[in-house]
């Protein structure tokens, strides 16, 4: 299923027909074709696309061979895409994508990112418990996750029990979001709602499992 990669820039809002719209700019270009994947040579056909400027004192030996073979500057984010051989015959390696190839006003979407980072955080943040009451006679005791054990039997504490510890920094995909705006002269598509991660993060879009052909 072919994609893009982007970056969000921020969000903002739009009037709509009836009401404004909290939408996410995610700048999404340009992005470059890297390499073709044939089944012939790879056993499956996909393309390779690469997203956002690295330096080159970054990037290893064989890295810059790659970017040098298709004439173009060190990526910073390259991910592949399974696309058809009918749909790989439309693309060269060297080729910059449009974001109209690709997507359209009105497309639902599924946005993959990396939400933020809020490190070590207690229960009542990262698995929203209630805490203890707030009553006389409670000390020290208002956000604590509460007892854990088991009494004898097992006489240990279950895997996965919901405690404190690290939040965030995890891949997190948010389904069906439409695409309200697109403009292409800037590289960059307006999406209803919000999107994991902070401003300038990395973002992966795909067409809307769920809404596939969905467009207007």
């Amino acid at each position: 299923m072919l994609g893009l990669l982007g970056k969000k820039i921020g969000m903002t809002q739009i009037n709509g027909e009836e009401k404004r719209i909290a939408v996410t700019a995610i700048e999404t270009g340009p992005c470059v074709v890297l390499q073709k994947k044939t089944p012939e040579k790879d056993g499956y056909t996909a393309i390779k696309v690469g997203f956002g400027e690295k330096r080159a004192k970054n990037t290893t030996g064989a890295m810059k061979g790659q970017f040098e073979k298709v004439k173009t500057t060190p990526k910073r984010w390259i991910r592949e895409f399974r696309i058809t051989p009918e749909q790989l015959a439309t693309f060269e390696e060297g080729q910059e994508i449009k974001l109209s190839q690709v997507f359209q006003e009105g497309q639902v979407v599924d946005i993959a990112g990396t939400t933020k980072g809020r490190g070590f955080t207690g229960v009542m943040a990262r698995w929203n418990m209630k805490g203890n009451r707030r009553t006389h006679g409670t000390h020290e005791f208002f956000r604590h996750g509460g007892s854990i054990g088991c009494r004898t039997y097992p006489g240990h504490v279950h895997k996965n029990k919901r405690m404190g510890g690290h939040y965030g920094v995890e891949r997190v995909t948010v389904p069906n979001l439409t695409i309200v705006k697109i403009l292409e002269d800037k590289n960059c598509m307006l999406v209803s709602g919000s999107v994991p991660g902070a401003d300038n993060g990395f973002l992966e879009i795909l067409p809307s499992k769920r809404y596939p052909a969905q467009a207007s």
